[in-house]
């Protein structure tokens, strides 16, 4: 058998920008080997393997072994022609191929479908994507993605099997995904999104268990595709099971200061009632908390529910252990590009070395949410450099907070509105308010300055300075307009978790201008409730606020109380004392249907003064609907103008509905009913010069109240509001209304 040749050279042709020992560096044997074919394969392999050519040949000339290499291109750009519904930036980031990269047809084909199926997850199911490739000098490419994304791929129907305990409609509005509509142009859930399916899994799993099904499976979800390809049709078989009742709930636990009993108050799954789920995650929160202000940081509470099948009931135990002692070994802030790292931690309710506590992680959360600077914030936990450690990390993605807007729009009583208006929520990222906002409507010209820094001296205080202008015709209501320009500035400071003080000063001039010359028709002017007049107000005051809602921004339980008061005579021409209250609770009697009620009172006080007509309460419109504004309250019945309240206490009652419209067009509806007292006034009548009633004031501090139909439409256009509302409780001289319309956009 000959003996193979020893390989005394191995030369490399057909590089360019790869160096020959490189090459030579990926094959499976080195210059002096003896020749063995089957080495020579696995080196063709492994130079292929490195992505870098586009073919290779290697043969054998004597004792010389030659390697011919064509080197993979190098991408100069990549572009994307022919999509609307995927943005170019998405793209960019979901494909492999980058300028400066090395062009693989691997690759490439790895993008084609990745491009693919982000169009059908856009619901554009019936994409194709053609990759192009631009020759250029010097082995470069351009390479460019041609996409037809074809029509949208629509949901033409959304059936249920299995189902009796819930119609399809109702399970339909339990789903993210929906059936295709001429009216739903604005919104993508009813295109077909394979990730929204397994979402829509857990929702349906999430109510059944919600509802008492605590058996209740998805036994599948199918999409079958119409044969024109044109939309979806999604099937969802279920297995209900059977409806269960809550059984007694106990709470077990050897740790020690812990009242039993305090905590059974807490737990929320009561016995008799339907059983839910979600009630057992949140006495778990209450009880973690609770377990948490105890001392016991580490404390771990453990749901076992035991089910009973032939009484249908699923009972409870909570056992609370001492968990395993961690403590905060790190925080890491990341995804702040703009906001500084100071500003998110100043939100942290837990700080490096601190014990873990779950509830404060939770609670930091929500505030940093809170903020509005992020569109997106996730909290997670890794573990640390020991087992008693561990790092949180506080993924963030900003959004804008600026904002400069122009916004028109139409009401029932400024007529067209108009404003502009320059802010910025977080100011060179270090989290405070700039607004500079001028506003002109048929009754009101306003403009003002604010600045607010929320932690002032680095400090949990808020300090802000305002400054103002406005103008305000109160010629139909009053017969009189106001100036008011002045200055002030603020200064607070949280009480607790939930309540916050703050102090003010201003300093204010206000006019009453342009008197109507009918008011006080054959009066001496002194004898007349109203003059023109310029006066100083020099106010001191303070707010003290306390918030026990589920949710800032829209609330659905809990509780908020708000008190304000003002006094004017710190110097300046004028005196009183001015407190108003404010009082709101919200009660969900189901998910649907959330009650709201909501109590103010106010009262003015000219400690031994006259109160001016200008500082007096105006009461109707938009705060006690079915009366126009300053419809309600003491009025000269000789002229028909308002006077002014000095105290109001007003309830409002309110009920949000379902209305029956889908989800997508964001409406919401509610029925209310506004009552309250209005009234005292320290006028008396007046007769002209021939004896006869000139000025009669009408004053009862009488009970109204009205009831109605609000209607409320966040359009893409812009805010709508609708109010419908009749006053079937009134005073002869009160001034009511049945409709009320706003609306107005920002762009």
């Amino acid at each position: 058998m000959a003996q193979e040749p020893v390989i005394e050279r191995i030369r490399v042709d057909g590089n360019q920008r790869i160096e020959a020992d490189t090459v030579r560096s990926y094959m499976t044997f080195k210059q002096g080997s003896t020749y063995d074919a089957s080495e020579v394969d696995e080196s063709v392999k492994a130079l292929f393997d490195t992505g870098l050519f586009a073919d290779v040949v290697i043969r054998q000339q004597g004792n010389e072994l030659i390697v011919t290499v064509t080197e993979n291109p190098i991408i100069n750009r990549v572009a994307f022609e022919g999509n609307s519904a995927v943005k170019d930036e998405d793209l960019d980031e979901e494909v492999q191929l980058k300028p400066r990269t090395i062009y693989t047809r691997a690759k490439v084909q790895a993008d084609v479908q990745r491009i693919v199926d982000l169009h059908r997850r856009s619901g554009h199911f019936s994409a194709t994507v053609e990759p192009k490739v631009i020759q250029l000098p010097q082995n470069r490419i351009d390479l460019v993605f041609e996409i037809d994304e074809g029509p949208v791929t629509g949901i033409g129907a959304i059936n249920f099997i299995g189902n009796d305990a819930f119609s399809d409609g109702s399970l339909r509005e339990v789903v993210s995904t929906s059936e295709t509509a001429w009216w739903k142009f604005l919104s993508s859930s009813d295109r077909y999104d394979p990730d929204r399916l397994t979402y829509d899994r857990e929702l349906l799993r999430r109510h059944y268990l919600s509802e008492g099904y605590a058996d209740f499976r998805v036994v599948s979800s199918v999409a079958d595709l119409s044969r024109d390809g044109s939309e979806f049709y999604i099937t969802f078989t279920v297995d209900e099971g059977e409806q269960y009742d809550f059984g007694p709930s106990k709470v077990t636990t050897e740790l020690e200061k812990f009242d039993t009993e305090y905590l059974e108050s807490l737990i929320l799954t009561k016995e008799g009632e339907t059983y839910d789920a979600g009630l057992i995650d949140e006495s778990v929160d209450a009880l973690t908390f609770a377990a948490g202000a105890e001392g016991y940081a580490f404390a771990e509470v453990r749901p076992r529910v035991r089910r009973d099948r032939e009484e249908l009931t699923a009972s409870v135990d909570y056992e609370i252990t001492e968990g395993p002692r961690v403590y905060v070994e790190r925080i890491n802030i990341n995804g702040n590009v703009r906001t500084l790292d100071k500003v998110v931690r100043r939100e942290m309710r837990l700080a490096e070395g601190d014990a873990f506590n779950r509830a404060l992680l939770d609670r930091s959360e929500k505030s940093i949410r809170a903020l509005g600077y992020f569109s997106t914030v996730e909290i997670e936990e890794e573990p640390g450099s020991a087992e008693d450690k561990t790092i949180v990390n506080v993924n963030l993605e900003e959004q804008s907070t600026g904002e400069l807007s122009l916004g028109f729009g139409f009401s029932s009583v400024d007529n067209a509105v108009f404003d502009i208006a320059l802010s910025e929520r977080n100011f060179m990222g270090r989290g405070q308010f700039v607004r500079l906002r001028l506003a002109i409507s048929g009754s009101r010209q306003a403009v003002d300055l604010r600045f607010t820094e929320p932690y002032f001296l680095d400090r949990n205080l808020v300090a802000g300075i305002d400054l103002f202008g406005t103008d305000t015709n109160y010629q139909t209501e009053a017969a009189y307009d106001a100036r008011v320009t002045g200055f002030g500035f603020r200064f607070g400071f949280p009480t607790s978790e939930n309540g916050s003080f703050t102090t003010r000063y201003a300093l204010r001039q206000e006019e009453i201008r342009n008197v109507r010359a009918d008011v006080c028709a054959g009066i001496p002017p002194e004898a007349c409730y109203i003059q023109e007049r310029e006066d100083l107000r020099s106010i001191v005051g303070y707010n003290y606020y306390y918030d026990q809602r589920d949710d800032p921004i829209e609330p659905t339980s809990g509780w908020d109380f708000n008190i304000d008061q003002e006094y004017a005579g710190v110097g300046g021409s004028v005196t009183y004392l001015r407190n108003e209250v404010i009082a709101r609770a919200f009660y969900p009697f189901s998910k649907e249907f959330i009650g709201h009620l909501r109590l103010n009172g106010g009262y003015i006080d000219g400690l031994g003064d006259e109160v001016l007509i200008n500082d007096r309460f105006y009461v109707g419109g938009s705060d006690f609907r079915g009366f126009e504004r300053a419809g309600v309250g003491p009025r000269d019945s000789i002229s028909g103008y308002a006077l002014g309240a000095q105290a109001y206490a007003i309830g409002t009652a309110q009920l949000g509905f379902p209305n029956g419209l889908p989800e997508a067009l964001d409406i919401d509806t509610s029925l209310f009913s506004d009552f309250g007292f209005v009234g005292i006034v320290d006028e008396d009548k007046v007769y002209d010069t021939n004896g006869n009633l000139a000025f009669d004031p009408q004053d009862e501090f009488a009970f109204r109240a009205s009831a109605g139909l609000s209607v409320y439409w966040e359009s893409p256009f812009g805010p709508v509001r609708i109010d419908l509302s009749k006053a079937f409780v009134k005073e002869d001289y009160d001034k009511d209304e049945l409709f009320r319309f706003s609306a107005g956009t920002r762009f």
